[in-house]
């Protein structure tokens, strides 16, 4: 057994060696078929994401983690000059360790983000499919699963929003009690609306209305959860039906008036309308955040969410690392007590071996004829010094070759600490 972690990431290279790292699906497939029919590796996983390039695996015996290094380097075409000093290694339980606070999102870019988690299931099917993992591998991924359910579980290292996109969507559900009936107006069409926009459609709102400059971006963006699409002339037309805007263009002046709202709300008889801008410079006027019925946040509102929700974060990590501490320490035992399975698998075999061979002469001599309390005290008097005719001559030896450990040690397994 020889658990290895090998790989860089966002905190030791930078965006160009992680981009010659990275592994494609197409070569993620021809490297995963490497490892399968690999004399060097055992069993193999390749995460790889924009953040990450890391292969977990379990190498043969004699087999260094410079072996490793040296396969992807010449997969890549890398030379060591350019990699060696952003790589990082774990062995053994420091590579257990590392995988479950990979999978438990403590080591990401956005502490406690999720997604990692489903990259880190998804490089594992893939390995499954191409029959590039089993054993201790297999053994390890799915624990480190577990251990990821239990840390979103036990702590809320996940439960806060730590972008402003998402800080929107958050702040949308806690004001509206129910977001079927919702319609949301999304202004603009760049990321960060789209990341709004994934957010936003996983609320099962009623309806979302994508207004963009170029309609042809706003439909592409629109596609992809059904929504509709209007050009930033047709907002004072759509606005009404609005009740929750989130706007975020790079329009140097402002693209919702205090009087289009206030146009808005009279039409909508004075529903209340939630409207997020996290654009900077500003999408709608701050005079908006005067009217009855408005509720206008900005992006330094949502920033001072997110900060705290950062903060809040990094405690719960602190319960989330304990987990991940304890969890590690505890697959490594039961990993250790694996190896002394074919011991005991072997001493139970040459005991009823021994066991056999009396029993056999015991029924004959009974056979013939013999004495039963004899031939039962022969049996017991055999069969007692035949099994511990080995340990004793261990511990004399011991003992003679002055080694009061070894002999402790012995005499602990044999249960005699207490005689």
């Amino acid at each position: 057994m020889s658990l290895l972690a090998i790989g860089i990431n966002h905190n030791t290279a930078s965006v160009e060696l992680r981009e010659k790292i990275a592994f494609s699906p197409e070569k993620l497939s021809e490297a995963l078929a490497e490892i399968g029919a690999s004399d060097t590796i055992k069993s193999g996983v390749i995460v790889s994401t924009c953040n990450r390039t890391e292969i977990y695996c379990d190498v043969r015996k004699g087999i260094h983690k410079g072996h490793v290094i040296d396969w992807l380097m010449n997969f890549h075409g890398v030379d060591a000059e350019h990699l060696m000093p952003s790589i990082y290694t774990y062995e053994e339980q420091a590579a257990v360790r590392h995988l479950m606070r990979v999978a438990c999102g403590l080591d990401s870019l956005v502490l406690g983000e999720p997604q990692i988690l489903g990259q880190v299931k998804q490089a594992y099917a893939a390995s499954t499919e191409l029959n590039a993992v089993n054993g201790m591998t297999e053994k390890l991924f799915h624990k480190a699963f577990s251990v990821a359910k239990r840390v979103r579980t036990e702590t809320a290292i996940g439960g806060s929003a730590v972008s402003v996109a998402y800080a929107a969507c958050i702040l949308a559900k806690q004001i509206f009690e129910s977001m079927n009936n919702i319609t949301v107006l999304l202004v603009g069409a760049g990321e960060t609306i789209e990341l709004v926009a994934k957010h936003i459609s996983s609320t099962q709102c009623k309806k979302i209305i994508v207004a963009n400059r170029t309609l042809e971006r706003a439909k592409l963006l629109a596609s992809q959860f059904g929504g509709e699409t209007i050009t930033l002339a047709e907002i004072p037309e759509y606005l009404p039906q609005a009740d929750i805007v989130i706007s975020s263009t790079a329009s140097q002046l402002p693209i919702i008036g205090k009087g289009m709202v206030e146009s808005a709300l009279k039409k909508r008889k004075h529903q209340p309308m939630l409207l997020v801008d996290i654009a900077v410079p500003r999408d709608i006027e701050s005079q908006v955040g005067d009217l009855n019925d408005a509720y206008l946040y900005s992006v330094d509102d949502l920033q001072g969410i997110v900060n705290k929700n950062m903060e809040q974060r990094k405690v719960e990590a602190i319960q989330a690392e304990a987990i991940v501490s304890e969890e590690s320490a505890a697959f490594m035992t039961w990993l250790r007590s694996l190896q002394a399975v074919d011991s005991i698998r072997d001493y139970r075999q040459h005991a009823n071996v021994i066991k056999e061979d009396l029993l056999e002469k015991s029924l004959n001599a009974l056979s013939a004829g013999g004495d039963p309390e004899k031939v039962l005290r022969e049996l017991s008097n055999k069969l007692t010094n035949r099994l511990i005719h080995t340990p004793t001559r261990a511990m004399q030896v011991v003992a003679e070759q002055g080694e009061p450990e070894k002999l402790a040690i012995i005499r602990q397994s044999l249960g005699l600490e207490e005689w």
